[in-house]
């Protein structure tokens, strides 16, 4: 009975063991999935939150944009209405007076061209060695030189009265401007975006990385509490059982003795019988004055047996005892050192699963991390391929608006030209330059 209560007992101890590992085993597994739960709904707010701020900067952009629009076009109908009430006036006020400027740059230029032509001939004149050839030469060069310098002055000049009236408008690039800037904005916006994000992706992987590693610790501490649990519960049974065997061994010894009796009193009982069995043999065969004497003699040699036997016994019984202590001593000793060489087994086999189990985790958060990163950098360069197609396709857009506006400028010079040449107001060729004197 003592035996099955604690064979009960013991098995008890192994079932709430084990049930309390798995209840360990669950609540950590729950408590990774409520932190991974946590985190997904932070990292879908925190998505959802971008994506309303991105939304608020588009529609405040598209509001921008509109309001802009519609100011430039109240702004250009009033300048257009303006401008066609006094467009004849102000075009013949700018002919008249650039009639009056470029008449006055001409003069000016023959008067220069003349005082550059007498001091080139003083210059060689001074010189009377110099043939004739050279110095017309030399005077030819230097009339080109003169004549080409001031075409480029007087062409210079016409361009900027043309461009008195004509430049390139201002409204059209103010928007592009403002698109430049709101896409800029833009840009700048989803790369803070995707910054955010990616500190958000590294601070939930590494709170879920701690609490793994932080659950494999105590996990791993339970295990060896149990298996130091497990091992002293050995040592106590083995303990037990070796008290039992020590308490007991009294009876065991007790019986083995009373065994070893019965064995000799059989050995007397047989003794006796062949005693008496040779006693009457010699009797049958012997004189009967001879008997007393053979009697005695029988009887001393079957004392004398007896005693032996009884002393061979005795000797028996002492071995016995000594070699069972013995036996009993050695052979709990060697189960003492088995029971510790097998614990000691089974704790390294232990600590190398938790080493194996704890570098197992590390890898795979070094694999995590490099697949988080990897993620981040993609996700980064497809960020800054689309940054660039956009600001491509802005350049491209500025670069065709300007190329308009340039090209309905020329026509609108085209126009100027021609009603100014209807006005009477030529081109620099119908300035001519006097010619030169005799030499």
């Amino acid at each position: 009975v003592s035996e099955e209560i604690e064979e009960h007992e013991q098995g008890s101890e192994w079932r709430e063991q084990m049930s309390g590992y798995k209840r360990m085993r669950r609540q950590h597994q729950k408590q990774l999935i409520a932190l991974e739960n946590r985190l997904k709904a932070e990292m879908d707010e925190h998505k959802l939150r971008l994506q309303k701020e991105a939304e608020t900067q588009a529609s405040n952009t598209y509001i921008e944009l509109e309001r802009l629009a519609k100011k430039q076009a109240a702004q250009m109908e009033k300048e257009l209405k303006a401008w066609a009430v006094e467009e004849k006036r102000i075009q013949q006020q700018i002919l008249v007076q650039q009639k009056k400027e470029l008449t006055t740059f001409l003069e000016t230029q023959k008067k220069q061209y003349r005082l550059c032509r007498e001091r080139m001939k003083e210059e060689m004149n001074e010189d009377p060695s110099t043939p004739k050839e050279e110095k017309q030469e030399r005077l030819s060069r230097q009339k080109e030189t003169v004549q080409r310098s001031q075409a480029q002055e007087e062409a210079q000049f016409l361009h900027q009265q043309r461009l008195v009236k004509f430049g390139v408008s201002g409204f059209d690039l103010q928007e592009l401007n403002k698109k430049k800037s709101q896409k800029e904005m833009e840009q700048a916006l989803m790369i803070r975006h995707d910054g955010s994000t990616q500190d958000l992706e590294r601070r939930h992987l590494d709170s879920l990385q701690r609490l793994r590693m932080e659950l494999i610790r105590l996990q791993h501490q339970t295990e060896l509490e149990n298996q130091e649990e497990y091992n002293h519960r050995r040592q106590r049974e083995l303990h037990r059982k070796h008290a039992l065997e020590q308490r007991q061994q009294p009876r065991n010894l007790k019986a083995l003795e009373m065994q070893i009796k019965k064995q000799f009193q059989d050995t007397c009982k047989v003794q006796n019988k062949q005693y008496k069995a040779l006693r009457n043999h010699q009797l049958e065969v012997s004189p009967k004055s001879d008997h007393k004497s053979l009697l005695k003699s029988l009887k001393e040699e079957q004392t004398r047996k007896l005693a032996t036997l009884a002393t061979q016994y005795e000797q028996s019984i002492s071995e016995m005892m000594a070699s069972q202590s013995l036996r009993l001593d050695s052979e709990q000793e060697a189960e003492c050192q088995a029971l510790q060489r097998q614990l000691q087994q089974e704790m390294e086999l232990l600590d190398a699963y938790q080493s194996k189990t704890k570098a197992q985790a590390e890898a795979q958060h070094e694999r995590e991390v490099q697949k988080l990163e990897q993620k981040a950098s993609l996700r980064r360069a497809h960020l800054e391929q689309k940054i660039e197609e956009e600001l491509a396709s802005l350049q491209k857009e500025r670069t065709e608006k300007i190329k308009h506006l340039f090209e309905r400028q020329e026509r609108e010079l085209e126009t100027f030209d021609m009603e100014s040449a209807r006005l009477g107001f030529g081109s620099l060729a119908s300035f001519d330059f006097p010619k030169e004197d005799d030499r």
